[in-house]
């Protein structure tokens, strides 16, 4: 038997073996091994709903398109804020980076499939028994790793997914970060409506003031209708503090969503402006198509793929590992002689190793990236479960509130009927001021109501409408459905 270099885990090829026949034993040895990488298998367990319970569907609808939702409120402002926000928001430039960073260590992974090349230089000078001596010596220095069975290959499929997990995961800051901007904007608007209701409230209770302490200097009544009326005003005055407060602050809120200092919006946002509407021709569409449109399912689901790439990475690290390698250099006496006159060194080697014995490290690692893959898998069934859900509350909010809009809007013009007639009357000296009173707090009541219903009514849609998916289009239209992401088989 011809020597070799022996090692538990690192055999070299004998330099006495020739070319071929290494090429051939690794040619013989390629094919004589299969892949042991898991193949995806269909979980079956989310079970997605044929329509939704709130607002049924038919097949043949067509859905609404939802891409700049923001422009169905008919607001140039707010789709302006919405563009800036999309431009310039700090949490989405985050994002950009993070997808940024996904592609290079995919290239970086993509890069041990190819063979690598080293150039190196050496310049020696030796002495002994007063003779001195130099050496010059170039060359290049090449090695390539066998991917027989895919350690490298399912390192870079998970990057793959990686990469796609991370452009879907900014398509969900995006979409969350226009639905934010419409929301503070709606807030800004409704404190606006709210503080012109106040002060339209506040001067028909100083009328009736008016009217009390007239009436006292006539001697019609006593001083007590006129503290009583001197208390509504003043309690109707506290409010407009609080809702210029609540302006102010989704004024700032909207500055730094744009990424702007909290003060840059004061002169564009100074003036009350109308509470934004979305009409209610929206087609819904079906439940599984809705999956596929949010990209905080997609990027769960793209999660799971890369868990069972890296299931396969890890039972391939159990195989045998190919190398083959080589050196070229130059070698010579002076600098000079390297071009002319150089001897030419060269070799070629073949290496294999395979694990024999880690105390169990490696198959603890497949162990370990099958429990990642069961997490994925746990993570992207809840993600799809929650979308199912914040879609269907989004409905339900939205029928209650368009409900309660319709009775809450005749109960405001009746109120106001009946504060008018009471403070004629009361002027008549036909009723008392508690009546006046009463039908004051129920007309401001109401019309505060119907303010607030119309503000939950325009945030109920834009949280539908980010339920929905919120226009985002995923790069990928022929991804297989959601309900059947991969999971890996057990090793």
């Amino acid at each position: 038997m011809p020597d070799a270099d022996l090692h538990p885990r690192h055999f070299r090829a004998n330099p006495r073996i020739s070319s071929p026949a290494v090429v051939a034993w690794l040619l013989l040895a390629l094919s004589g091994c299969a892949s042991i990488a898991p193949q995806p298998t269909d979980p079956g367990a989310v079970a997605i709903p044929a329509a939704w319970s709130a607002a049924p569907v038919s097949v043949t609808a067509q859905p609404t398109v939802l891409v700049q939702w923001w422009a169905r409120f008919n607001d140039p402002l707010l789709s302006r804020l919405v563009g800036q926000a999309l431009q310039a928001n700090l949490s989405i430039k985050s994002a950009e980076a993070a997808l940024r960073e996904a592609r290079a260590l995919r290239d970086v992974t993509a890069a041990a499939l190819w063979p690598t090349v080293d150039g190196s230089g050496l310049a020696q000078r030796s002495r002994a028994d007063n003779h001195s001596a130099n050496r010059f010596k170039v060359g290049l220095d090449a090695s390539w790793e066998l991917d027989f069975f895919g350690v490298n290959r399912s390192a870079l499929a998970a990057s793959d997914a990686t990469v796609q997990a991370s452009a879907a995961s900014l398509g969900d800051v995006q979409v969350s970060m226009a639905a934010e901007v419409a929301l503070s904007y709606i807030a800004l608007r409704g404190a606006q409506a709210l503080l012109a209701i106040a002060k339209d409230n506040l001067t028909s209770q100083l009328e009736t003031l008016q009217i009390a302490q007239w009436r006292l200097q006539a001697g019609l009544v006593t001083s007590l209708e006129t503290e009583q009326a001197r208390t509504e005003t003043e309690q109707t005055r506290a409010l407009l503090p609080a809702l210029q407060t609540s302006i102010d602050q989704n004024r700032y809120a909207l500055a730094v969503l744009i990424g702007q200092p909290p003060a840059a919006l004061a002169t564009v946002l100074a003036a009350a402006g109308p509470l934004p509407q979305a009409p209610a021709d929206l087609a819904l569409s079906l439940p599984a198509e809705t999956l596929r449109q949010r990209p905080d399912v997609r990027a769960a689901e793209d999660q799971v793929t890369a868990a069972v790439a890296r299931v396969a990475q890890a039972d391939a690290a159990l195989m045998p590992n190919f190398q083959i390698g080589g050196s070229l250099g130059l070698s010579a006496l002076t600098l000079g002689a390297l071009t002319e006159g150089a001897s030419v060194a060269s070799a070629l080697l073949a290496s294999v190793s395979l694990p024999i014995f880690d105390g169990g490290a490696l198959r603890a690692q497949v162990r370990a990236q099958q429990a990642a893959l069961d997490q994925a898998w746990v993570a992207y069934q809840a993600t799809v479960l929650a979308a199912l859900k914040e879609v269907e509350d989004a409905l339900v909010a939205l029928r209650g509130d368009r409900e309660r809009l319709l009775s809450l809007q005749r109960a405001t013009q009746a109120a106001g009927n009946a504060a008018l007639l009471a403070r004629q009357r009361y002027s008549s000296g036909l009723i008392d001021f508690q009546t006046v009173l009463d039908t004051q707090r129920t007309q401001l009541r109401t019309q505060e109501s119907v303010a607030s219903t119309r503000i939950a009514l325009s945030a109920d849609h834009v949280h539908l409408y980010k339920a929905l998916g919120g226009g985002w289009q995923p790069a990928d239209q022929t991804a297989p459905p959601t309900q059947n992401a991969p999971q890996a088989t057990r090793s």
